[in-house]
């Protein structure tokens, strides 16, 4: 019964991960004409992984979150998780770091990716969760390798290489949450409600105000297409 979840579960996890370098490659490309169009396509992809994480939020962590816990409980983890991403944040940000992004990423694709894990040993799908996953890791991958910016072909490939590296997270993580934190429900509650807060966050401190673009109107499409995708993803899966 297992052998066919570990199998499925793993693909999903590494084309989920893999969604991140790809994201990177294709922050590389600068040919757009005209200009306009490149960056109303830029916001517009940003925008698209924000209502993919949300969608995730609202449609997989919270409702699957706040079966085993209590009502202290999910508002102590998810709070937990917002105060502890304001907390990177800072610290980045004293730090004058050009990686927040890509803790950023991380902060949410490995819980996520642990997520996976235990519902496919559970006996849930995981084919939403990991879509969403993928649909939020390529623009997040997009805005992390933009905000590297890297000055040389050589470095650039170098970067896309750590980017390919950090998506096998993603299998491993799902391993554990398969293995080994599905035995303990509750403590997969709090993460999972963590992972929520932490990921609200960002939302709405880093990509949403990068979004916007005076006199342009397109750009939050791509919210709602990548929240449509939750929202169909649950439908055809429930």
């Amino acid at each position: 019964m297992q052998e066919p979840n570990i199998v499925s579960l793993l693909v999903v996890a590494f084309i989920a991960g893999f969604a991140m370098p790809a994201g990177a490659m294709l922050a590389t490309y600068h040919g757009i004409q005209p200009k306009w169009l490149e960056k109303e396509l830029r916001h517009g992809i940003l925008a698209l992984g924000a209502g993919a994480l949300i969608s995730a939020v609202g449609l997989v962590l919270v409702p699957e979150g706040i079966k085993d816990v209590s009502v202290t409980g999910a508002l102590m983890c998810f709070i937990a998780g917002a105060l502890a991403f304001m907390s990177l944040d800072i610290y980045l940000a004293k730090k004058k770091t050009a990686g927040s992004q890509i803790a950023a990423m991380l902060s949410d694709f490995v819980p996520e990716s642990i997520a996976l894990g235990t519902t496919a040993a559970l006996g849930g799908g995981t084919l939403l969760l990991g879509v969403l996953i993928a649909v939020q890791n390529l623009p997040e991958g997009f805005n992390a390798y933009r905000e590297m910016l890297p000055k040389n072909k050589q470095r650039s490939t170098k970067l896309i290489v750590i980017f390919a590296l950090m998506a096998l997270l993603g299998p491993l993580f799902s391993l554990v949450g398969f293995y080994y934190l599905s035995q303990f429900p509750v403590v997969m509650s709090g993460i999972m409600l963590f992972a929520a807060g932490g990921i609200l966050y960002s939302v709405f401190q880093d990509i949403a105000p990068q979004i916007r673009m005076e006199n342009h109107w397109l750009p939050p499409l791509g919210g709602i297409l990548g929240f449509l995708v939750g929202i169909v993803g649950h439908m055809l899966e429930g």
